[in-house]
Parts: structure tokens; C-alpha cells; sequence
């Protein structure tokens, strides 16, 4: 089975820097709590790179919160905030 091309994989999202501020951590902090430059972990909270599996469990265990609290694939957001719309109902 091949991967799908890059334009067809649904951007990840996250909110690092969110569970990161709640938990009182600069982002130098997080970043040697994971084993990353601090300069990646501002590439993470942007956007602008997808961490691997083993690094984004090492985020969600160093922020103390289930990973699907951190990361998601954007067109999961749009769906769970369609459905809201739809049902009137949030999840």
C-alpha cells in the first residue's frame, strides 16, 4: 500500500502552546522535557512541521493530556464542528 500524495493528507493541528501555557512551561522547557530543539518545538506549535508518532507521544506525556487533546487532523475538526452545527449539540 503506498502513502497518499502530501497534498491529499489532511493537515495535523494542535494545541501545544495552549496545554503548554496551562502547564506553566516555556517552550524551552517543553522542548528539553521531549529532546528537541527549541526551535522545533516552535516549528510544532506553528504548524509548520508534523512531529512523528514517538515525538507527539512524548508532548502529551510531558503536558500531562491524552494526545487526541493536543493533535488532530484538521478535516476531523471540521467534521466534529459540522456535526455540532448540525445537531445543535456540542460533543
Amino acid at each position: 500500500m503506498s502513502r497518499p500524495p502530501k497534498d491529499e493528507t489532511a493537515p495535523v493541528v494542535n494545541r501545544i502552546e495552549q496545554a503548554r501555557d496551562t502547564r506553566g512551561l516555556s517552550r524551552g522547557e517543553l522542548a528539553d522535557l521531549v529532546g528537541v530543539h527549541y526551535q522545533t518545538m516552535g516549528y510544532l506549535e506553528r504548524g509548520e512541521y508534523n512531529p512523528s508518532l514517538e515525538l507527539a507521544l512524548k508532548i502529551a506525556r510531558a503536558l500531562e493530556v491524552p494526545l487526541e487533546e493536543i493533535f488532530w487532523l484538521e478535516n476531523e475538526l471540521k467534521s466534529s464542528t459540522e456535526e455540532t452545527e448540525k445537531t445543535g449539540q456540542r460533543s
